[in-house]
């Protein structure tokens, strides 16, 4: 007699080693090429943010030192100085407290009122803005500062009592 046939199930579709996978590319070998030659052209120098700050800065600096007049320069350590005395009152008046506020108001306003005269110096003495100021010496400029310096902390002193 025969063997009987079991029923076990039988696997209805594809054999279980042929497993559909995308199909292969239709495009030509030369996009593919393109492609991976503007990669390797833009990896061949490759530099990074802070390389290219650190360049932007440095270069801004050496033309700074090179270029620009030492009484400009003078200036603008002292406008330096005057952004540091009033953020350190600024901070001292927040940590510290405003007590006496007329005090720190008249501190803090002959700070600014000083930074804005100077910048106003640095632009009416600056070779560049020559043609802006055509009548106005670099001498007359400065008088004007001074002139302009003493009525500020005459007021400044006069808000304190």
């Amino acid at each position: 007699m025969p063997p009987k046939k079991s029923t076990a199930a039988v696997p209805v579709g594809p054999p279980v080693d042929v497993v559909p996978g995308p199909k292969p590319p239709t495009t030509t070998s030369t996009t593919t090429t393109s492609s991976t030659s503007s990669i390797s052209s833009s990896s061949k120098n490759p530099k990074s943010v802070p390389e290219v700050l650190q360049h932007t800065i440095l270069s801004v600096v050496d033309q700074y030192q090179k270029k620009t007049p030492q009484r400009t320069k003078l200036i603008d350590v002292f406008l330096a100085f005057l952004a540091v005395v009033g953020a350190l009152q600024f901070v001292y008046c927040v940590l510290a407290g405003n007590y006496p506020f007329n005090a720190f108001l008249s501190g803090f306003s002959a700070t600014v009122g000083q930074f804005v005269l100077t910048v106003s110096l640095r632009i009416q003495t600056n070779e560049a803005n020559k043609s802006e100021f055509p009548s106005v010496s670099p001498e007359r400029s400065f008088a004007d500062y001074v002139v302009g310096s003493l009525l500020l902390h005459f007021f400044c002193i006069n808000f304190i009592n």
